[in-house]
């Protein structure tokens, strides 16, 4: 991946607690993992920004390589990356997505 897109990543995932990147937009997600996502987060009332990866070719394939994970979408939390879609409504229904979110100062929904 290019400097530019992985400078971008870091970025994101730095200056944001809660990322996703997502195929759409939070407003209109373009695949239903992104918006099981999405509705999770919105249950919780958890604040994040989302970052759309159809709009960028290099960002959609950098995000891919910069997490050695093969699908999107994909959440980081305090720049920790946590997983994908399934991984991440496991950890919603277990109870220990809310964990992470407590363990590291996030707010949300209890």
């Amino acid at each position: 991946m290019d400097e530019q897109v992985k400078n971008l990543i870091n970025n994101e995932i730095t200056s944001n607690e809660v990322c996703l990147f997502i195929k759409g937009t939070p407003d209109a997600p373009q695949c239903g993992f992104s918006m099981a996502l999405i509705n999770m987060f919105k249950i919780l009332e958890v604040k994040y920004k989302g970052i759309n990866v159809l709009e960028n070719p290099a960002l959609r394939e950098g995000i891919k390589e910069f997490s050695d994970w093969p699908t999107i979408p994909q959440l980081y939390i305090k720049s920790e990356f946590i997983g994908g879609s399934d991984i991440v409504k496991e950890m919603y229904e277990n109870g220990e997505l809310k964990k992470i979110l407590e363990d590291k100062g996030i707010n949300f929904k209890k």
